[in-house]
């Protein structure tokens, strides 16, 4: 029932919104989990998560290069829909996947105590700005890119482009300056806990 629903919809969406739309889902589910992964207890649970977001994140970037070589090859009726997310799309690749094949590498590494927790370091390296803003700045355009494919937003008009620009890179500041205290309060706890573990214990 759920599936013939959505196929409704989608089809009576038209090609570039539908397209767009599913698209700009995807950047949002990619954006959640990255905001999820130091959220993680156990070194299983932040493998599981950093192998969820590579998997959808890498399908991501394979759809827009798929959409980028079509255009190429003369069929360039999608590539203005998804135009808004190449440049993000780009720090994607190339920042933060290799941050977060380094996390997932990192709590494989305990994959033989799964119930161990998370260590620290690896917590505050999944809370790298670097790592989980270009993603969220990616679902940021793709709700840009799906208000433009409905014709809610005209971004072809340079004073609506302006003003669109603007409140996306105030969100994308908000949201880079949450990531980045986050990540410096995970990082000062990773250096501060062997700290309380090497003092000597006092005579009971």
């Amino acid at each position: 029932m759920c599936s013939v629903a959505l196929w409704t919809i989608l089809y009576g969406m038209g090609t570039d919104l539908a397209l767009t739309a599913a698209i700009a889902a995807a950047a949002l589910a990619a954006a959640g989990l990255a905001d999820l992964l130091p959220r993680a207890t156990s070194a299983a649970a932040l493998r599981r998560r950093a192998a969820r977001l590579q998997l959808l994140v890498v399908g991501l970037l394979a759809v827009l290069a798929a959409i980028g070589l079509a255009g190429l090859a003369g069929y360039a009726d999608l590539v203005p829909a998804v135009l808004p997310l190449w440049v993000p799309a780009f720090a994607v690749a190339a920042v933060s996947l290799r941050r977060l094949a380094r996390v997932r590498r990192g709590a494989a590494a305990f994959a033989t105590a799964p119930h161990t927790p998370a260590p620290p370091g690896l917590r505050a390296a999944a809370a790298h700005p670097l790592l989980a803003l270009p993603i969220q700045v990616t679902a940021l355009a793709g709700v840009a890119a799906v208000l433009a494919a409905a014709g809610l937003v005209a971004l072809s008009v340079p004073a609506v482009l302006g003003v669109v620009l603007t409140a996306a890179g105030l969100v994308a500041t908000g949201i880079g300056v949450r990531d980045a205290l986050r990540h410096s309060r995970l990082a000062e706890g990773a250096v501060a806990r062997p700290e309380r573990l090497a003092r000597p214990v006092g005579v009971l």
